[in-house]
């Protein structure tokens, strides 16, 4: 008697032929946790490949495979795959130098004589912890937003001021860029002599003046790097700054001389006992021969910011000690003074680019910033073949990586490297037709055509939103504290449009 169709045993029978045919249709694909499938690949590797139709899987926080997107897809299985066809995909973008407190204080004053002591009043006397806790997830949005995935930053304004009187803030920053996922260099140090600094402490919501002098900023330095750097992940490290001093503006002698070349050799001996990057910002002409044959703080793990108007001389000493340098093409200080970014190359000397923070007037679009080196140079030299798209692209990817120290890491998609990468919506008008992906990035694109952003393996934006913060709650976050800077120093008039901004061939 053969069993009803709907009998107990039936089903059991088909429960055995269906357990069956599972078996012998088993996947046999090596399973991986993301599969980035069918773009257009920039891989920076050595080849400079850049590959159509292709994938990359990845395996933890790994790149584990790059190829043709038919192969990857017969050998993996992803626990996530990204269809990333119309999509440019690309090592994540690296910053080499900005400023933590910028975010929150663009455009103030900026017109005037007064963004600079306006600032360095804000970081010092009007900002309190949750002052830097949201001005790093502002700026940790801003960059993921505009696929940069690795930064370098000041905790504060470098020259003017840096907020190293207690950990607290230094504890609050590194935090919240931990929440936002991207990797940082944070650089911390002294503030410029004499000694001591005057700041507020306002935990208790009262207004506390502390002096705090050069061996306190340097012990709190030493205590973040203890407790931050390159633990857990890795994504976070520090970096040891100390301020750029100019042979004109230093007029010191004897005892005074001897006490500074002491700071910046104490400065530079904490980076070195640490195995740490040693960040200065600011140079310009005759202050790297200065820092060199004065402070002797030079070295292939040194990075200097600006370094505008260097004659032949300084160029031949960066050259000569391995010294990195980083170029702001939209900052200020490319305007006073030259940026010799080709004779540099020329001399072997390895050049990076830095958006410079966003105050008073720029981005941590660093596609912005790409385009504007290569305007900034062939203007300068008056010919439009020098510094190539390439070498343009270079220097915010794999020549950034080798800078910082992460060569081996980060700055390409290559086999073992970390997966931070993004992908670019190639599927807009500026950047139609789909051909030549490496102009098209250099030339057109802009931090809104990031679609999505990849740090460690982990998704941070997907399809244009950010997963790993609230970035309404942010936003009036940032509202709130600015605000309640501006109040605690008085200084609300410096959101006013000032005279000579209208109809003026200058504003003064």
């Amino acid at each position: 008697m053969r069993p009803h169709p709907f009998s107990p045993s039936a089903a059991r029978a088909a429960v055995l032929l269906l357990a069956l045919a599972a078996g012998c249709a088993r996947d046999t694909r090596e399973p991986v946790d993301l599969l980035i499938a069918n773009g257009t690949i920039i891989t920076m590797d050595p080849a400079r490949r850049v590959l159509d139709s292709a994938s990359v899987a990845v395996q933890g926080d790994r790149i584990v495979a790059i190829g043709p997107a038919a192969a990857l897809a017969a050998r993996y299985a992803a626990r996530e795959t990204i269809d990333a066809s119309r999509t440019i995909v690309m090592p994540g973008l690296i910053d080499s130098h900005g400023h933590a407190g910028h975010g929150l204080v663009k455009s103030l004053g900026m017109d005037t004589d007064e963004w600079y002591p306006a600032t360095e009043r804000i970081y010092a006397e009007g900002s309190g912890v949750g002052f830097w806790r949201t001005e790093a997830l502002l700026t940790g949005i801003e960059r993921v937003r505009f696929g940069t995935t690795t930064a370098v930053t000041f905790l504060g304004g470098g020259d003017m001021v840096m907020r190293t009187d207690a950990t607290a803030y230094g504890d609050a920053y590194l935090a919240a860029t931990d929440t936002v996922g991207i990797r940082l260099i944070l650089g911390v140090g002294p503030r410029r002599p004499p000694f001591p600094k005057r700041y507020v402490d306002w935990s208790d919501g009262t207004a506390r003046p502390r002096d705090v002098t050069f061996a306190q900023q340097l012990a709190v330095s030493e205590s973040l790097v203890t407790r931050w750097h390159a633990k857990g992940d890795g994504r976070l490290r520090l970096a040891i700054a100390f301020p750029t001093h100019h042979p004109e503006q230093t007029p010191l002698r004897g005892a005074a001389l001897d006490s500074l070349v002491a700071q910046a050799r104490a400065a530079r001996a904490l980076s070195r006992r640490h195995g740490l990057l040693f960040v200065q910002d600011g140079h310009s002409t005759q202050s790297v021969r200065f820092a060199h044959e004065v402070f002797d703080v030079l070295g292939p793990d040194a990075l200097l910011s600006h370094t505008t108007g260097m004659s032949d001389e300084e160029i031949a000493i960066l050259a000569r000690t391995g010294t990195k340098v980083v170029h702001n093409p939209s900052a200020n200080a490319a305007m006073r003074e030259p940026f010799r970014l080709v004779e540099m190359l020329d001399a072997g000397v390895t050049v990076v680019l830095g958006s410079d923070g966003v105050a008073p007037d720029r981005s941590y679009d660093m596609f912005r910033h790409v385009f504007q080196a290569m305007r900034y140079q062939r203007a300068r030299l008056r010919d439009a073949t020098v510094l190539p798209a390439g070498k343009a692209l270079e220097m915010v990817t794999i020549d950034a990586a080798r800078a910082l120290g992460l060569g081996d890491e980060i700055g390409s998609l290559e086999v073992g490297k970390k997966a931070d990468l993004i992908l670019i919506d190639w599927a807009r008008p500026h950047l139609a037709p789909r051909q030549m992906p490496l102009y098209r990035v250099a030339y057109f694109a802009n931090g809104n055509d990031v679609r999505t952003t990849i740090v460690d393996g982990k998704v941070l934006m997907r399809d244009r939103r950010v997963l790993t913060v609230d970035e309404g709650r942010v936003l009036e976050a940032a509202d709130r504290e600015i605000a309640l800077a501006l109040q605690r120093t008085g200084l609300d008039s410096l959101t006013r449009t000032p005279a000579g901004f209208w109809g003026r061939s200058r504003l003064r």
